[in-house]
């Protein structure tokens, strides 16, 4: 995967790219260094090109699914039963739904397990999870369908104040 060392260890090295490569799915631009621009590159559209790949590989299957009623305030409905000891308590009442799903063929499947090793899991500002593996099925493939590469660009910047290291902007095209 990569050839630059970076100035890291392998271990921190693999990390730091992993967290790049995560911001670009998810903010779709990034300023970095250049070394490290070149290298979230290359990650990055190997996970764009197997998105685009498998992006139509999958099979809707109805799921019969089986959720709490709720009622016009949005709270569980329950009713009162007996048990076989004579006590009563509450219970919920449960309604049985079928609904459509996406199920994911073997080679889109084992697409997505490659994706998840090289990106990061992310949560947004409420707590709730990002799904950064269909984001690049479902909105970054296929935007690029119709693209055979070079699905980011990186624009220079200039050199940073502090060190002198060349700062570019990698962002998807």
């Amino acid at each position: 995967m990569p050839n630059r060392k970076l100035g890291k260890t392998t271990d921190i090295r693999l990390a730091m790219l992993k967290g790049l490569t995560t911001d670009l799915i998810l903010h779709e631009k990034i300023e970095t260094t250049e070394a490290r621009a070149k290298e979230v590159k290359a990650i990055a559209d190997s996970l764009i090109s197997l998105a685009v790949k498998e992006k139509d590989n999958f099979e809707e299957v109805d799921v019969k699914v089986v959720k709490a009623k709720l009622d016009s305030k949005g709270n569980k409905e329950t009713e009162l039963v007996k048990s076989k000891n004579g006590k009563e308590f509450l219970k919920v009442v449960k309604e049985e739904k079928t609904e459509k799903r996406q199920k994911d063929k073997p080679s889109r499947l084992n697409a997505r397990r490659k994706m998840m090793t090289k990106l990061n899991k992310v949560k947004d500002s409420e707590g709730n999870k990002i799904d950064l593996t269909d984001k690049l099925f479902n909105v970054i493939a296929p935007r690029y369908a119709s693209r055979v590469g070079g699905y980011t660009q990186i624009i220079k910047k200039g050199a940073r104040r502090g060190d002198s290291a060349e700062v570019v902007i990698l962002k998807l095209v």
